[in-house]
């Protein structure tokens, strides 16, 4: 039996609870998923108030913690198969992707991982050329394209 392809979420904190659900489907269609240890444990709770949890915008001396996340989540990205990012709408920004889902991509894209994008990206977005020169498989909502 050949071993289930594992796929890493990346995403804006403020998607997270769509993430947990899009991980949801994915499981559902026989992918294994990683999602961010943050987005675990809100969907654990079931509170997403990210202002909970980025504690180090108002106290710098917890910026160890987004530096524990985002470790955590570059090991699981290199020992894993793919990632597909969550780039929803937030307001004035359609298909948002914040500078550490695109170093996550960067990485990605090193390692010769493939990516997946749920959304299309806006020309006009000022990463368009890096997300589109990273070879990245846009969905354009459909994660059965994902192979």
């Amino acid at each position: 039996m050949p071993k289930k392809q594992t796929i890493v979420l990346c995403s804006s904190a403020y998607f997270y609870e769509h993430l947990n659900q899009i991980s949801d489907q994915l499981s559902g269609l026989g992918f294994a998923t990683i999602v961010p240890r943050t987005a675990a444990n809100m969907k654990l709770s079931g509170d997403y108030d990210v202002s909970k949890v980025r504690t180090w915008i108002d106290n710098p001396e917890d910026i160890h913690k987004k530096t524990d996340f985002m470790k955590w989540h570059f090991d699981k990205i290199t020992d894993n198969d793919a990632i597909l990012v969550v780039n929803d709408d937030k307001p004035n920004q359609p298909a948002y992707m914040g500078a550490n889902v695109l170093i996550e991509m960067g990485l990605a894209f090193y390692l010769n991982k493939p990516i997946y994008v749920l959304n299309s990206v806006p020309k006009t977005a000022p990463y368009y050329e890096e997300v589109m020169g990273m070879n990245s498989i846009i969905l354009l909502g459909d994660l059965t394209k994902i192979k």
